[in-house]
């Protein structure tokens, strides 16, 4: 019997739930990196089988979760050979015969799936669901519980059983960042945060991050990872990385913080660079105009006194910059940064 539902799939109470995954041992995005959040036991056993290359298309791998309730079983379902990859319509065909075969080996009563393939995978609801449809139509007796296409589910929402992080000194004064930021009721977003750590990082801070040229100025992905240890246990809202969801502070986090750094006056000297330097730019337009001003002039030193070059640097960088960052504005942004020495 299937039955169609919406909502938060890993919030089912079904014997067992399905979650989508790749076969190189990667869970960013979407429900595999709810999934990882909820199960880190079970994320650690997919990334292994998938060094020992057992994770692969057509090819169910089973979690047992060792719980006398409900979900007895993670099933991890391979829609995708690499995760840069789109989904493929006969792979997920060969991983339905391979899962009715678990269903049955298992005897499993209760089901619940999401719209596999779709999504960051690409198919088509109105192809797929047939194909699932089909592949049940005899288990009789086994309740399905079918995920319809509707996004993620609220960041605030997804279960964290993760390990909480350690405080280290990076985190501390970024999450003291993200606070000031935040205090005059300004909304803080995954571009406001990588903006802040780009400064962070620019005044001496060791954050050891990978900035690169992004469309929304410079973007280090490797932060994201970051913010993915503290998401659930000092921060909300990360989620999946969506750009425009909300994140904020949980209420231990500014304390621990404050804690951490209490004596280190290294630390503090650090937190007021960044203070002093997006004063007067805490929207998002402006930390994304100051990081783009200070990035053109640190990856072309030559120019740093040429405020039309500079102009002429961001307007060629891509077309939304050249719609959005008015010429007086990058003016302001410039002498701003120029005055408090931060293009020497």
């Amino acid at each position: 019997m299937i039955i169609l539902k919406q909502g938060n799939l890993l919030e089912d109470e079904a014997e067992a739930l399905v979650n989508t995954v790749n076969c190189v041992g990667v869970m960013g995005k979407g429900i595999a990196l709810q999934f990882k959040q909820a199960y880190p036991e079970m994320f650690s056993e997919y990334e292994k089988a998938c060094r020992r290359k057992e994770v692969q298309p057509g090819k169910m791998h089973v979690v047992s979760t060792k719980s006398l309730l409900n979900p007895k079983y993670i099933i991890n379902f391979p829609t995708k050979r690499h995760w840069k990859n789109k989904s493929r319509m006969e792979d997920i065909e060969l991983g339905l015969a391979d899962l009715i075969k678990v269903v049955k080996e298992l005897n499993i009563k209760s089901i619940a799936l999401p719209p596999l393939g779709c999504g960051n995978g690409g198919l088509r609801w109105d192809e797929v669901r047939p194909k699932i449809e089909a592949a049940f139509k005899h288990l009789k007796e086994v309740e399905v519980h079918l995920y319809e296409p509707a996004g993620s589910p609220n960041p605030d929402q997804i279960k964290i059983r993760t390990k909480p992080p350690k405080m280290t000194r990076s985190r501390a004064l970024l999450l003291m960042l993200m606070n000031d930021y935040s205090i005059p009721g300004y909304k803080l977003s995954l571009l406001e945060v990588q903006k802040l750590a780009y400064f962070l990082q620019v005044v001496g801070e060791p954050m050891r991050l990978r900035f690169e040229k992004g469309k929304y100025g410079p973007y280090a992905d490797n932060l994201n990872h970051v913010l993915l240890r503290l998401d659930g246990h000092f921060i909300r809202g990360f989620g999946d990385r969506n750009r425009d969801a909300e994140i904020y502070l949980l209420p231990n986090a500014v304390q621990e913080a404050e804690q951490y750094l209490q004596g280190d006056s290294e630390a503090d000297e650090h937190l007021e660079k960044v203070r002093n330097v997006i004063q007067g730019f805490e929207t998002p337009y402006g930390l994304e105009l100051l990081s783009t001003v200070h990035w053109v002039v640190k990856e072309n030193p030559d120019i740093k006194d040429d405020v039309r070059s500079i102009i002429e640097e961001i307007h060629n960088w891509n077309e939304r910059k050249r719609k959005i960052f008015k010429e007086k504005h990058i003016t302001k942004a410039w002498q701003h940064l120029k005055g408090i020495g931060m293009l020497n």
